[in-house]
């Protein structure tokens, strides 16, 4: 237990220094969001600059000192990294050992040493090919957000992985074991990610439970709450999980380097194997769409703030008020029309369109919904 308390610190403390280090960053905002004093981060932050992650740790380490290597070595560091992870090819072996050792090796020499010790499988090789996603300008324009579906219900508990990626930096903002996929367990999870990390501009997810009920009803009381935040919903298409392809490759990663052929006891050992991976995602591992940078270097927390109390709905004088029923209805010149449950019990406005008879329905800055007058009621 003590073991596993250092690490979770070292952890915590390195990822604020990382998110302190990015350009323009608010060092004061930051100990807020995180509820440590700006002293305590600078003392953290000139331990790590002289010492690494070991001068993060509670008590003073003396740094490990690095022997001179020979090239034997040096292909056995090559090899080693491979065996720890095997799904690495030669960018990213070369990336952590230029970080770790100083070390410079070309990427024909780490796949040189790989295929001369029989590493090396062409056919697999051909499946990993880069190629280049689309991507937002900058960090905190979009997060997509989905649940991997992964479950141990022989082993007496269930776990359904929730996870959200920013989409420009690939930062994995969470990753949380949770035992269900219900409203209340992913509102939660949010709150505690917007408390820290602030609001994105735009969330993506898919068209289920619980942020959409399928492709035609996709406003639900987990979306409604997240628009009154002032964060615009967006839903993937169909039959498409392309359409987050950063969030769908997380967990293709996430499957291949922590879960494929492990077995966890409870949920919380899930969750403390989450916490260590993100950390290692996040601060450590070469992201080849990034240029082997890692997520970090290109990730800094939202200046929006996530505020504790959300004030009503406010429309201008000019727009139509109507309150949502229980069913999800407004009335509207004695007609009955048909918004959405996720809205019940709040006020929308209808707006008129250049077209005679169409109306564009809003909820607070968000247009939900359309009417059409011109269709018999």
């Amino acid at each position: 237990m003590g073991w596993e308390r250092v690490v979770k610190q070292v952890e915590f403390r390195e990822e604020l220094i990382r998110l302190g280090q990015q350009p323009g960053a608010n060092i004061r905002e930051l100990c807020r969001r995180f509820q440590i004093s700006p002293k305590t981060y600078y003392k953290w932050r000139a331990r790590f600059q002289q010492s690494g992650k070991v001068g993060l740790e509670n008590q003073s380490r003396k740094p490990v000192q690095c022997a001179r290597r020979s090239e034997a070595v040096v292909e056995q560091a090559v090899l080693d990294l491979r065996q720890k992870y095997p799904q690495w090819g030669a960018r990213k072996i070369a990336a952590v050992l230029e970080t770790t050792t100083g070390r410079i090796l070309a990427r024909s020499t780490i796949h040189d040493i790989l295929k001369r010790n029989g590493i090396i499988d062409k056919l697999e090789s051909l499946k990993h090919q880069p190629w280049q996603r689309f991507e937002h300008a900058l960090p905190n324009q979009l997060w997509q957000m989905d649940f991997k579906g992964w479950s141990k219900k022989d082993s007496g508990y269930r776990c359904e992985p929730l996870s959200i990626v920013d989409d420009h930096s690939r930062y994995a903002i969470c990753l949380k074991a949770c035992q269900d996929q219900k409203t209340e367990t992913v509102r939660t999870h949010l709150t505690n990610v917007f408390r820290q990390y602030g609001m994105p501009e735009q969330m993506i997810m898919d068209n289920g439970s619980p942020w959409g009920y399928d492709a035609e009803r996709r406003h639900t009381p987990l979306t409604v709450w997240l628009m009154q935040l002032g964060v615009r919903v967006s839903h993937s298409r169909p039959y498409h999980p392309q359409t987050q392809g950063k969030v769908e490759r997380f967990h293709r990663t996430l499957q291949l380097e922590l879960l494929q052929g492990k077995s966890f006891p409870d949920r919380n050992m899930v969750q403390q194997a989450f916490d260590r991976w993100r950390q290692f995602y996040n601060l450590h591992r070469p992201h080849q769409a990034l240029g082997m940078a890692v997520p970090a270097s290109r990730y800094q927390i939202s200046s929006r703030k996530f505020p504790e109390k959300i004030p009503p709905p406010q429309y201008n004088s000019t727009d139509i008020v109507r309150n949502v029923d229980p069913k999800g209805h407004i009335h509207y010149r004695r007609r009955r029309f048909l918004i959405s449950k996720g809205f019940r019990g709040y006020a929308v406005a209808l707006r008129e369109t250049e077209i005679d008879g169409i109306y564009d329905v809003y909820f607070c800055s968000h247009r939900v919904a359309k009417l059409d007058l011109r269709q018999p009621g």
